[in-house]
């Protein structure tokens, strides 16, 4: 069997997210991507984890965000980048004028379903995407990956996804905005969080790091539309150093350091690496 797109981005699985696979489409990430394309106009991408032990966001979701929203930017989509206090100004330092940054206010419910309802009026999104970003359990609470509850640093960016018919969701742990499709599933894998976010997406991508799982959809996007809008590998990289620039933090080691779950640099690299050979195997862009 010739690989995928999806064994690219779920290779390397630290954390047990491939356990998801037998539960998800084979085509995942064609399936986002054919949603998106099939959506055209303007396209909200949320991201931004707090890693309370550190203070500030890791590095796992604003790059990946920053390589969909340049795809999107390429073929024609307005993009607006949604994220809380936390991650705003290391998104607005790495995009500068290139994008508009949203700091989504971090407030309790009634406030937040105003503030999701105001945005979605103003941009009118096609379509809104999530990577890496924590999702409500079905106790209400935002969790992180060691089950502590993160919600007094987390904007409701939820909201945003339930008022919205096409959404794309991105994770890899099983705690993030999209992963209700398979809240049912995750408690059973022992090593992905006891209690899952319950916000549903219309397409989920399961990833080993939700960057690759970013860096995955863009690769389908890509060979959708017969053009690589991949980013080069020093783009990439270069990416992780500015938003480690920035102030975020590796989530593994919660250290100000170039390395993303734990992942180096040259690591993360072969992810892109393969799916820009994977494109080039099948003419994209030729």
């Amino acid at each position: 069997m010739p690989e995928t797109i999806e064994d690219i981005v779920l290779d390397h699985d630290r954390r047990g997210i491939s356990a998801l696979r037998p539960h998800a489409p084979p085509d995942f990430c064609d399936r986002a991507a054919r949603l998106i394309l099939n959506n055209p106009g303007a396209a909200i991408i949320a991201t931004g984890f707090y890693i309370m032990s550190a203070g500030a966001v890791e590095t796992d979701g604003p790059p990946g965000a920053i390589a969909i929203g340049d795809a999107l930017q390429a073929i024609g989509y307005e993009v607006v980048y949604v994220t809380d206090v936390h991650a705003a100004p290391l998104m607005k330092a790495v995009l500068g004028s290139k994008a508009r940054v949203v700091d989504f206010p971090i407030a309790g419910s009634e406030a937040s379903r105003r503030a999701a309802a105001d945005l979605l009026s103003e941009v009118a999104p096609s379509v809104v995407i999530a990577i890496e970003r924590c999702g409500l359990t079905e106790d209400g609470a935002y969790l992180n990956m060691h089950g502590k509850d993160i919600s007094p640093y987390t904007a409701r960016l939820d909201y945003l996804f339930s008022e919205t018919a096409a959404t794309v969701g991105i994770g890899d742990g099983g705690n993030e905005i999209g992963m209700g499709a398979l809240a049912e599933a995750i408690p059973a894998v022992p090593t992905l969080v006891r209690l899952p976010c319950v916000t549903a997406a219309t397409e989920l991508i399961i990833s080993s790091v939700s960057n690759w799982g970013g860096y995955g959809l863009v690769a389908a996007l890509s060979r959708r539309r017969n053009e690589n809008l991949l980013p080069s590998v020093e783009y990439e990289q270069s990416l992780v150093r500015q938003i480690v620039d920035a102030g975020a933090v590796d989530g593994m080691s919660s250290k100000q350091e170039y390395r993303v779950d734990g992942f180096t640099m040259d690591e993360n690299s072969r992810t892109v690496q393969r799916l820009h050979r994977l494109l080039a195997a099948e003419g994209v862009g030729a």
